[in-house]
């Protein structure tokens, strides 16, 4: 494989490592801005929509931009957004340096696995997507519990600085080994780019990618404060279980793609969904004791990131071979819709003061959502197939 995709795994690294560690951070955040924990979850809401709406206008304003030039800037735009995180004076100057941040993660992941296509023989694309995606899958297993192990030791902003040095590194490995020409994408009028948005079936997925995630991050957001109130863990031992979440997500991911390859997406999806729901509700009980709440982040993370293939399955199936660039970076807005609305979702279960034990409960009730919408389109094909029967037997 080229070092080319190492640079662009190492800039996934950087991104999905940046998007998730504040969650590792929140009392400390809170602490030092003097704000509610409810309130620094925002920060998480208000990168999450930084996604959603910076991937599809991003995607389409740089369609024709040559893809090496494109990549160094986004990552030069990453990298002056967790410096400004790191030296952040107030709730508001964290929030605006988190959403200009987030501005770059659609595209940079959209165009990446485009440029990793372009960097192998054919066939050899399948793996070389799967090394660039395994930053992401990297940043929450190895990058997060780091982070916050360095925010422990010397603050939050250490944190965000040590991100920003990540986006150093990984600008400067893109420039050395991205080949200056790669094939530009097939030029395609707006109108064109468009025409997918008219796809029903592709909005009932990017719903479902919405409602089915919000659940995950109506628990997630907080489980920082989760651990260390209720359960009574130290700082060393949240950054340990957090290391078990991204071993979860590791897991979970890999089972998600086999099962919707075996089964299927719709139905991988809704086994998935069943088992994510099964796990939250256990939630409630989870956390009485140390080795539970271990064992529950664990299977959260498996249960969690098992519906995420199916999920983008799905959403690409729908949108057809013409729409696919733009489904895509629409199916990352979803999941980032999904993960501010859980969050918010969570922080007003906490300032209603209905405790963080509660927080198993709500966040089942998005997942419940999820899995009858999913029940609801099994249903339909099978319905269409008995009408078709009855209809040859007269």
């Amino acid at each position: 494989m080229p070092a080319a995709l190492l640079a662009l795994a190492a800039g996934a690294f950087g991104i999905g490592t940046t998007e998730f560690i504040i969650m590792g951070l929140l009392t400390q955040v809170s602490q030092d801005l003097q704000i509610s924990i409810p309130t620094a979850g925002t920060l998480i809401s208000g990168y999450a929509i930084g996604v959603a709406v910076g991937a599809p206008v991003l995607t389409l304003a740089s369609r024709r931009w040559p893809r090496k030039f494109l990549l160094l800037s986004l990552m030069l735009l990453f990298i002056a957004g967790n410096a400004a995180a790191a030296l952040a004076p107030s709730y508001g100057w964290l929030m605006a340096a988190r959403v200009l941040t987030s501005l770059t993660h659609g595209t940079f992941f959209g165009v990446g696995a485009v440029v990793a296509t372009q960097l192998v023989t054919p066939e050899k694309k399948a793996s070389a997507i799967a090394l660039m995606f395994s930053g992401l899958t990297l940043a929450t297993l190895l990058g997060v519990p780091f982070g916050t192990w360095i925010g422990q030791h010397w603050g939050w902003r250490m944190s965000f600085a040590a991100v920003s040095a990540i986006g150093v590194m990984a600008l400067l490995i893109l420039a050395r080994y991205v080949p200056r020409h790669l094939n530009m994408p097939a030029a395609q009028r707006l109108s064109q780019e468009l025409e997918v948005l008219r796809n029903a079936a592709m909005w009932r997925g990017l719903l479902l990618t919405v409602v089915g995630f919000a659940g995950v991050f109506t628990l997630y957001t907080y489980i920082e404060p989760l651990l260390t109130q209720i359960t009574g863990m130290s700082n060393r031992m949240v950054a340990l279980t957090l290391l078990l979440f991204g071993a979860g997500l590791a897991i979970g991911n890999h089972v998600g793609g086999k099962l919707a390859d075996r089964l299927g997406a719709q139905r991988a999806l809704w086994i998935s969904l069943a088992v994510l729901l099964l796990v939250l509700i256990a939630g409630y009980w989870m956390f009485a004791s140390t080795a539970l709440a271990i064992a529950f982040v664990l299977l959260l993370g498996m249960a969690a990131f098992a519906t995420v293939a199916p999920l983008q399955m799905s959403v690409l199936q729908a949108a057809g071979e013409a729409g696919m660039n733009l489904a895509s970076s629409l199916n990352i807005a979803a999941f980032n819709l999904g993960n501010a609305l859980g969050a918010w979702l969570g922080g007003v279960v906490i300032a209603q003061g209905l405790g963080l034990a509660s927080l198993s409960w709500t966040a089942a009730l998005p997942t419940a959502a999820a899995l009858l919408m999913v029940s609801m389109t099994l249903q339909r094909p099978a319905s269409r197939s008995s009408a078709s029967m009855a209809a040859d037997m007269h």
